[in-house]
C-alpha cells in the first residue's frame, strides 16, 4: 500500500460521505440511487488504497471514484422528471391519475443526507441548499451525463476548470466547451424561481403555519389567498399536474377530498419546508402516512405543492413517524 493510503483510515472516507452523497444526488435524483453510489465508492476507495499516492488530495480522488461510479449508472439512459418535464397540466375537472413507475420519478432528499450539518459559509450553504431544490436537480436531468458532472463540479462545488478535466480525464478546453453547452441546454429549461428559506424568516414561517391551518381545517378559501395564481400542484407517481387556485382547490374538493380530516408533521426536504401528510383513519383512532409535501415559497405566497405518495418509500427516510394517534402525536413503530 501507498504510504499516504496506508495512512487513511475509515473514519477518514467517512468525513466525505455527506457531501458525496449530495453530489451524487444531483448526477442521479435518487437518495436511495446517491447512497447506493456512495457505498460503492467507498467500497472501491478502500480496495484501491495501495494505489492512492496522495498526488490528489483524498476529497479529489474520492469525487473521481463518484463521478465513475455515476456516470456508469446513467449508461442505461434513465432520465428522472417531475411531472412538469413529462406532460401538460390538467383541469381538475378532467384530471385523471396515470400511473408511472420507478424509476421514472426524481425523488426527495432529506436534507440531512445531502448538506453541511455544520456550515461554516452561510453564503455557500445557501447555495448548496439551492442546488438542491427540486426544480433545479429536474433540470439537471436534462443535461449528458457528463455535462452534468461538469456543471456540478464546477458552478455547484466551485472547482476549477483544471481539477475537473484531470477528474474527468479530459482537457480544460473540453471542460469549458460542456460547461458552455450545459448552461446553453439549462438556458432552454428555465428553474421557477422561489424565496431563500434557511433559516425561515417571521413572515415564512407564518405562511406555512397559515397553510398547515387552512390544509388540516380544509378551509378552501384560506388555501387559495395562500397561493400564488401560478401555484402548482404534483403527486408522483401520478404523472398529473395542476396548476392555479382554482384548479388546486377544485382537486381538492374533488378526487383528492380523501384528505379531508388530514394532519400535517413539519419537515424538510430538497432545502425546503416539507411536511408528513397523514389521513385519518377511518374508526378515528389515528392518522397514517400517505404523502411527503415539498413546499415551493415565493413573495410570501405557496408557488408549489409536490406531493410524494409513496409513503412507505419516504417516511422512514425523512424519519417520519409511523403514525399518529389520535390527538395527532407521533407513534413510532
Amino acid at each position: 500500500m501507498g504510504e499516504a493510503g496506508a495512512t487513511i483510515t475509515d473514519a477518514r472516507l467517512e468525513e466525505y460521505r455527506r457531501e458525496l452523497t449530495g453530489y451524487c444526488y444531483r448526477m442521479l435524483g435518487s437518495p436511495f440511487e446517491a447512497e447506493d453510489a456512495v457505498q460503492d465508492t467507498m467500497v472501491r476507495a478502500w480496495k484501491a488504497l495501495d494505489s492512492f499516492e496522495g498526488r490528489s488530495s483524498l476529497r479529489s480522488w474520492l469525487y473521481r471514484i463518484a463521478t465513475n461510479v455515476c456516470l456508469d449508472a446513467l449508461n442505461a439512459g434513465n432520465r428522472r422528471a417531475l411531472p412538469m418535464d413529462l406532460t401538460s397540466p390538467q383541469p381538475a375537472a378532467s384530471a385523471v391519475l396515470k400511473e408511472r413507475p420507478e424509476p421514472t420519478w426524481l425523488e426527495p432528499v432529506p436534507d440531512a443526507k445531502v448538506l453541511p450539518a455544520h456550515p461554516d459559509d452561510p453564503a455557500e450553504t445557501a447555495a448548496l441548499r439551492d442546488s438542491v431544490r427540486l426544480a433545479f436537480v429536474a433540470a439537471l436531468q436534462h443535461l449528458p451525463a457528463k455535462q452534468r458532472a461538469v456543471l456540478i463540479l464546477r458552478e455547484v462545488l466551485a472547482w476549477r476548470a483544471q481539477e475537473v478535466a484531470h477528474l474527468l480525464g479530459t482537457t480544460v478546453a473540453g471542460v469549458n466547451s460542456a460547461l458552455q453547452r450545459a448552461r446553453a441546454t439549462l438556458a432552454e429549461h428555465p428553474v421557477r424561481q422561489t424565496d431563500t428559506v434557511a433559516p425561515l424568516d417571521a413572515g415564512q414561517r407564518a405562511l406555512l403555519d397559515r397553510y398547515m391551518a387552512a390544509f388540516e381545517g380544509y378551509d378552501m378559501e384560506a388555501l387559495t389567498a395562500l397561493l400564488h395564481e401560478d401555484a402548482v400542484m404534483s403527486m408522483p407517481p401520478y404523472d398529473l399536474w395542476l396548476v392555479g387556485p382554482e384548479n388546486f382547490t377544485g382537486w381538492m374538493l374533488g378526487t383528492g377530498s380523501v384528505c379531508r380530516g388530514s394532519r400535517l408533521v413539519p419537515t424538510v426536504a430538497n432545502g425546503a419546508p416539507a411536511f408528513g401528510h397523514y389521513h385519518p383513519e377511518p374508526d378515528g383512532s389515528g392518522f397514517t402516512p400517505w404523502a411527503v409535501q415539498v413546499m415551493d415559497l415565493d413573495a410570501g405566497r405557496v408557488r408549489g405543492v409536490h406531493c410524494f405518495l409513496n409513503a412507505a418509500r419516504w417516511f422512514p427516510l425523512f424519519g417520519l413517524p409511523t403514525r399518529l394517534d389520535a390527538e395527532g402525536r407521533g407513534v413510532v413503530g
